[in-house]
Parts: structure tokens; sequence; C-alpha cells
């Protein structure tokens, strides 16, 4: 399909961009794995290191801490240098990360596991933001959101695989020599995957398609580079109050799954003691669930456009999830934490593709690579707070207390969603009065 505009050169889909897309989609999965590889068997790892739980919780935070002071660089770069340095670099610091921590398979060695995974912590700023990118720049208007969606479902394929395998790979047990052999193993598998996709990305991975793939691609083309300013462009992103309700709402949610992801061994463990390995089932139905999710909100974004709406339903209901998850972890009956996991992550993981996309609904024409790069910085924030807060309150008054604190927060966020929506129905109000008045006084001055 062409497009034509006066001015702009034709819009063309290439076959090519589905390779892409899938590149960074498995590029994304290798670096998910590696940040919920130790929180699924934390216990584990304390034992192994010698270090409290709180230290282990830190191997998941340094993600969430690390993007904080990084996004805003990293998003220049991107802007200024583009998908396929931003690609190489990230590889690049994955695949060190895992190298790293593969010497890190002994006891005294915390330190140095640590270290691999702030490599990989960084590697991540490069990556979590790209999706909502990759699908503007790679795909047609009607497939943009399918696109998003599909991106981000390699970063919850990859915390998906790093709540299945480590329980498989590295069993509970009292044996010392065992289990470093076992997380040996482990970090190997890492290193060779990671391995594995850097040389395809440094031989594959293209920056733009020959030909824009929408009439917007083909117009931001045309527009002279020399226009753009990154700080004017943050400062009216900072300004737009809708987008900015969205960043709260939107770190909000993210930053409770990121506790539920990081606590989730913990939660499981004090309920259903040796269940190390349903921990890890229980982590993967959800993230499963939340990818059937993302697929079909990005459809059905594609064909509705519905942002609003359906942003603030799928609000809702992680919230309406969150509390039934709450109150029945506890019942002692597996089986049920199974059912109510899989509906808490349908809408909870769900809800990340939505956000992306909204953001992009609202920001237009900013770069989608720094709307994204805000919405995640504030999951970052809120997923540090929250990880560390329900840890507390969890080692207080237990994991439901913890478990409720997740859903005030939730339910403070579904009030910002709803906001939103009344903030952007009034902006609409004033501009259709702002051309009333003009026409009027245009009229007027005619007469």
């Amino acid at each position: 399909i062409t497009q034509q505009s006066n001015g702009v050169p034709p819009a063309r889909l290439e076959s090519r961009r589905w390779l892409i897309l899938f590149l960074f989609t498995f590029y994304s999965l290798s670096n998910a794995y590696q940040w919920i590889q130790y929180g699924i068997i934390n216990n584990i790892f304390m034992k192994f290191y010698g270090v409290d739980g709180f230290s282990v919780d830190w191997l998941s935070m340094v993600y969430m801490l690390v993007y904080i002071p990084f996004i805003f660089p990293v998003t220049w770069l991107l802007d200024v240098k583009g998908l396929r340095v931003t690609a190489l670099v990230a590889n690049a610091l994955n695949c060190a990360g895992t190298w790293i921590k593969v010497a890190s398979a002994r006891s005294d060695m915390f330190w140095v596991t640590m270290l691999g995974q702030l490599f990989s912590a960084v590697a991540q700023v490069f990556i979590l933001g790209l999706p909502a990118r990759i699908a503007g720049v790679w795909f047609g208007a009607d497939e943009v959101s399918t696109a998003c969606s599909i991106g981000v479902f390699g970063n919850q394929m990859g915390i998906a695989i790093g709540f299945l395998l480590p329980p498989i790979l590295v069993p509970n047990g009292n044996d010392m020599n065992e289990l470093a052999h076992n997380i040996r193993v482990m970090f190997y598998i890492s290193a060779g995957v990671a391995t594995f996709i850097f040389v395809l990305v440094a031989i594959v991975f293209e920056e733009t398609p020959e030909n824009p793939p929408s009439l917007s691609q083909a117009q931001a083309r045309s527009t002279c580079a020399d226009k753009y300013s990154y700080t004017a462009s943050i400062f009216r992103l900072l300004v737009n109050k809708p987008f900015m309700l969205l960043v709260i709402s939107y770190g909000l949610n993210v930053g409770c799954f990121y506790a539920v992801s990081t606590l989730l061994n913990r939660m499981i463990i004090e309920h259903y003691p040796g269940e190390e390995v349903n921990a890890g089932r229980i982590g993967l139905t959800i993230v499963t669930a939340g990818m059937g999710g993302s697929l079909i909100c990005g459809i059905w974004l594609d064909k509705t456009k519905t942002y609003k709406l359906t942003t603030l339903i799928v609000y809702v209901l992680t919230l309406v999830g969150m509390l039934v998850y709450a109150f029945t972890l506890n019942l002692g009956h597996l089986w049920v934490v199974f059912v109510t996991a899989g509906v808490l992550g349908f809408f909870m993981t769900g809800y990340l593709p939505l956000g992306f996309e909204f953001a992009v609904e609202l920001t237009y024409p900013e770069s989608e690579g720094t709307s994204s790069g805000l919405l995640n910085c504030s999951a970052q924030i809120f997923g540090i707070i929250f990880t560390i807060g329900q840890g507390k309150i969890m080692d207080r008054w237990g994991t439901f207390a913890g478990n409720i604190f997740l859903c005030i927060f939730l339910l403070i966020g579904t009030i910002m969603t709803g906001f939103i929506k009344s903030e952007l129905h009034r902006q609409k109000a004033n501009k259709q009065a702002e051309v009333h008045t003009e026409s009027v006084s245009t009229f007027s001055a005619d007469v």
C-alpha cells in the first residue's frame, strides 16, 4: 500500500519489519529473564551467598534503580544515534553482564553477581522504551498497537521464563557444591543465549526501512532534524497534564507488578513451604496471562482506537484482580492461587502496551522513545518504593497487609486514570469554545 502526500516520500510497508520486531523481542526476552532469575528463588540465593532477603531483593531492584538516572541520556542517544546503535549497546551490555555472572557461581562472590546484574540493568535502559519506537518507525498506522504489544510481549516472555526455569535448574538443597554447579549451569545458559542474540543483532538489525511505513513517518522524515530539541520535547511533555497523569498512574500499576514479581517467592513460601517450583509456575501464570492480555488489547486498540475507555476498564479490572488475589492467597489451595494470579496477570501486565500506546496518542508528534522513557522512569521509582514498602510490611504484618498496601495505590491509579479522561474532555470542550469564539469574531468583523 502506497500513500502519497505533497512534499513527503511515499509510504510502503516492508516485510523485514517483522524480522526487526522479533529480533528486538528476543533480546528483550534475554534481558528480562535476568531481572527475575534471582528473586524467584530468593531463599536459595540467600543460603548460597549467605546474605539476607533484602540483599537478594536488590538484585531485582538494581534494574529499577539504574533506570532512573540513565533514562534521559539513553533517550537522547536514541533520538540522536537511532535504533541500531541503541540495539548494539544494549546487547553488548547484556552479553557482558551474563558472562560476569558466570564467574560469580561461588558462595563468596555475591559482589560479582551484583556487578553482572548491574551491567544487565544498564542494558535494560536501552531496551525497555523501544517497543513504541520500533512500532512507529517500522509499522503502518493500523499495525502500530499490535506491533507495540508484540514488542512488550518479549519482555513479558523473558519474565515468564525467569519465573519458570530457575526453580527447575537450581532446586533447593543443602549440598553447596551441587548448588554452585546448578547456578553455574544456569548462568552459562543465559550467557550463551545472550551471545547468540548479540551476534544476530550485529548482523541483521537495521536502523529504518528504506521507505516510511506510514504517512506520519513520511512527514517525520521530511522534517529537518535541526528543528528538533530534546530539551524542548521534555518540557512539552512535562506540561502536558493528561500525559503527566498517565505517567503517575502507569507508574503505580507497573510498580505494583514489579513488587509482586520480586516478592512472589516470599509470598508463596510463607503460605506454602517448599513450593519453590510452584512459586515459579504461579509467576509464569501471571506473565503468560498478561501476554494474552497484551496481544488482545493491542489488536483491540488497532481496531477501535478507544484508548481512554480501554485503559480505564483494564485499570479497574487490575484493581479487582489484586483484591481477589490478596483475599485468596492464604486459603491453603494452590489451584486457587493459580487462578487468581492468572486473572491478575491478564489485566496487570496486559496494561503495559496500553500505557505505551496511550502515551503516544497523548503526546504526538513527540518522540515515542521520550514518552516511553518517562513512563518507565515512573514505573521504576514506584517499583523500588513498593518493593521495599511491601517487603517491610510483609516482614511485620504478613502478606495480606502487603497486598492491601498495593491495592490502595492501584485505587489511586484508577482514580487518576479517570481524571485523564475528564481532562481530555475538558480540553476538547475548550478548543471547541475557542473555535466558536473565533468564528463569531470573524463573522462580526465581516459584518
